[in-house]
């Protein structure tokens, strides 16, 4: 089972749990976003894309693997 694990490496993206800084929403992101992510309550923008990991503008609370 090891030589599978050479075969297929793990990702580098994840999920992260992000706080809206103005409202508290919490939110689930992807961290290699293509499109600008914005809070489902008060529209503050929460991710921006650049390329690669997307900058987060909120506060991540949990990683999620």
């Amino acid at each position: 089972m090891s030589e599978w694990n050479k075969l297929i490496p793990k990702p580098r993206s994840v999920f992260l749990r992000v706080k809206c800084q103005k409202c508290g929403n919490e939110q689930l992101l992807f961290s290699n976003s293509v499109n600008k992510i914005t809070c489902n309550v008060c529209g503050e923008t929460l991710a921006t894309p650049t390329g690669g990991r997307a900058e987060i503008n909120g506060e991540v609370q949990s990683v999620l693997e």
